[in-house]
């Protein structure tokens, strides 16, 4: 399930929670811009004994790959074979979605935060949602959050 009228710090933010295990999600948060052609975000993972963030997502304006990414997955509601996935630019963030019987999308929010530095670290977290409708408002609520759009 999303919550796409949630809070973080008083400012929007989008959570992906398993139906039935809220203690595991992923939270959208702190957006900001320094100019047009980009938005930052932070993302936040939780799971029982995890809690990791990383800051500074980038996504460009020009290329809405996690937008387009979750619409297909969204739109594709009768399933696919094997695993999809997509990366931010920067490979901080990445998505996986594979499909299972019964009619649920597993995805899995892996971030990896500076992947080119000696020292780096790693978290993910899988989420299940209904192939759909709870796919396709998760589609809207992240892209009502990259765009800065009311929904």
């Amino acid at each position: 399930m999303t919550s796409p009228d949630g809070y973080h710090d008083d400012k929007p933010s989008v959570t992906i929670r398993c139906p039935g295990t809220s203690s595991v999600g992923v939270t959208f948060c702190d957006r900001f811009s320094f100019d047009a052609d980009s938005v930052h975000y932070a993302v936040e993972l939780r799971a029982p004994g995890l809690t990791a963030r990383v800051n500074e997502v980038v996504a460009w304006i020009w290329d809405s790959d996690l937008i387009t990414f979750l619409e297909d997955l969204a739109a594709d509601h009768r399933g696919w074979d094997g695993e999809r996935s997509r990366q931010t630019d920067d490979r901080d963030l990445t998505v996986s979605a594979v499909f299972r019987s019964g009619g649920y999308v597993g995805l899995t929010w892996a971030v990896r935060p500076w992947p080119q530095a000696a020292g780096v670290w790693g978290a993910s977290v899988t989420t299940w949602l209904e192939a759909g409708e709870q796919m396709a408002t998760l589609a809207a609520d992240v892209r009502n959050f990259l765009t800065g759009e009311q929904p």
